[in-house]
């Protein structure tokens, strides 16, 4: 069946199981919505293309699927850069499908004209084409939903000329490539240190299986590539258990670990006594981590050579020290191949594990810990406690850059992986709303008269939402019960302390806000101003149950 091309990638999508779209229509991009409600897609119209790509984020963040948005030619790729951007430093899967003008190097003064959009958008994702035809559109959006699901995830962008969105097309049923199930994104490659490599007649997973039930000081290192080894099913708990390990997480990777595995030094890296820890350790294990800057907020972790790297991304692993050993697989089948390993070597074992570790040890280190993050912001750590108690288990929550989220990274834990989404990398102000919106829209289940919303929650400074206000109209239209925990302390404070520690005077830190609580109810949402910890609990807690969203105004008097 022949139809426009920009209608058959429409259906195209739906057909590989794309159910929501994000983006903002546009004269050079409409072809593109010929095909959505044909196809049945759902499309969520954002109010700016940077909230368009963050709700693609969250939307990906939520359910492990691709978030996909439709964006017009130069401006619209230029504002969802950041979102890109974003979106690659924390491995999101996120596919954006542009247009793009059909000649720019005779033709000058176009309408949305840029030297090189290609090139642009390629700055800040993992690969940036154009389709000239309709078999490379076809073949570029497989090749994207392919390496999705068998590299490491990371954002695409897929630019069409006009003519060719708006030019008859034939059917893409025939470009249908499948994935077999042993190759699903795990090539095992796998490196020996020199120096262990003679005379162990073991495989490799039976070789670290052996070397953490002979460790006194076994320590494992959790990143956001090891989440689905921390769910209910997974191996997390019983390997930790059989082998008597500590562990830290990431940022990314809370909840991975039992919360009440009582070895646990939580999501304390950055802490600089996690070296000396790391150090202490005769068997480091690294999961799904890439320990960036923004994990250890130092050069080096601190662990010896001899260290094990558990990863998908051959760029982290060719990090590694000589003698580390590498295993470039899946973290969830490595673990699941582990496990065994250890009960078999266990089983053969005269001597039970001993630990070096011990509750009390790990206890200490942790409150001392919550103290120093307390003192360095003070008056957060009550706030974030009483938020905690009051959300339920099941909340997914996204933060922003600000103050609240960066003392709740380090005393917040998670009773389960994937629910707590920050912007780690990038870095970038006015995330959380929009992602917060595309995690909700995500997590609405049963009928589309009468859906039920799981929770959902966004913690943003004052200034930080000023990015991306406007996208509380998208959340008010589709009746979205996100209660928004807006920090505002008035200013900038986190770059305020900044410049107060290298002695500059501070300067340009405050900004006029407007009443967010008038603002709010401007778009058509509920507002707030608890008066007390008691009162936010209270508050939040109904938002849940709202029939839209609720912005909840938190200052530092709250805490009295």
């Amino acid at each position: 069946m022949k139809r426009p091309l920009g209608a058959q990638i429409s259906h195209m999508l739906k057909d590989r199981g794309v159910d929501v779209i994000f983006g903002i229509p546009g004269v050079h991009n409409q072809e593109l919505y010929r095909g959505i409600q044909e196809a049945g897609i759902t499309h969520v119209l954002a109010r700016h293309e940077q909230g368009a790509g963050f709700m693609a984020d969250g939307y990906a963040r939520a359910t492990g699927k691709p978030g996909v948005a439709y964006v017009i030619t130069g401006p619209g790729v230029c504002n969802i850069m950041t979102p890109m951007g974003q979106a690659f430093s924390d491995s999101v899967p996120m596919l954006v499908i542009s247009s793009c003008l059909d000649e720019v190097a005779a033709k000058k003064g176009q309408l949305h004209q840029m030297k090189d959009q290609e090139t642009a958008a390629g700055c800040v994702c993992d690969w940036s084409e154009t389709a000239r035809t309709a078999e490379a559109a076809y073949q570029l959006i497989d090749r994207a939903l392919l390496e999705f699901e068998s590299k490491r995830a990371r954002p695409k962008h897929i630019q069409v000329p006009i003519a060719q969105l708006e030019g008859q097309a034939g059917d893409f049923e025939r470009w249908r490539p499948q994935l077999d199930e042993q190759s699903k994104g795990k090539i095992s490659v796998t490196r020996l240190p020199g120096s262990v490599t003679s005379g162990v007649p073991l495989g490799l997973v039976d070789f670290v299986a052996f070397r953490l039930l002979q460790a006194e000081r076994p320590l494992f290192v959790f990143g956001g590539g090891g989440r689905q080894a921390g769910t209910q099913r997974g191996p997390v708990r019983s390997i930790l258990e059989k082998c008597k390990a500590a562990a830290f997480t990431t940022y990314a990777g809370r909840g991975v670990v039992p919360l009440d595995w009582e070895l646990s030094f939580g999501s304390s890296l950055a802490r600089p006594e996690s070296a000396a820890i790391l150090s202490a350790s005769d068997c480091v294990v690294f999961v799904g981590t890439d320990l960036a800057e923004v994990d250890l907020w130092r050069s080096q972790a601190g662990h010896g050579p001899g260290a094990v790297h558990i990863n998908i991304d051959e760029k982290v692993l060719a990090k590694a020290h000589p003698r580390d050993i590498c295993l470039r697989d899946d973290a969830l089948d490595v673990l699941f191949r582990l496990e065994p390993a250890l009960k078999k070597h266990k089983a053969n074992l005269k001597v039970a594990p001993k630990s070096g570790w011990s509750a009390d040890i790990v206890g200490g280190y942790r409150a001392r810990w919550r103290a120093e993050t307390d003192a360095e912001r003070p008056g957060i750590v009550p706030i974030c406690d009483a938020l905690r108690d009051a959300v339920p288990s099941d909340t997914m929550i996204y933060s922003d850059m600000t103050q609240m989220a960066y003392v709740a990274k380090e005393v917040w834990d998670m009773d389960r992986p994937g629910h707590w989404h920050h912007p780690y990398g990038f870095g970038t102000l006015g995330y959380a709303l929009p992602a917060a919106i595309g995690g909700a829209v995500a997590r609405r289940v049963g009928e589309t008269h009468a859906p039920q919303h799981l929770p959902t929650m966004a913690i943003v400074g004052d200034y930080g939402f000023h990015y991306t206000m406007q996208e509380l109209g998208v959340a008010v239209e589709l009746g979205l019960p996100i209660p928004i925990i807006l920090w505002d302390n008035g200013k900038l404070k986190e770059i305020e302390d900044s410049m107060t520690r290298s002695q500059i005077a501070p300067n340009a830190v405050i900004a006029r806000n407007p009443d967010f609580c008038k603002l709010a109810e401007a778009f058509g949402a509920t507002s707030a101003e608890p008066k007390n910890l008691s009162e936010m609990q209270t508050t939040v807690q109904a938002a849940f149950k709202a029939d839209g969203p609720t912005l909840i105004r938190v200052t530092p008097d709250i805490t009295g």
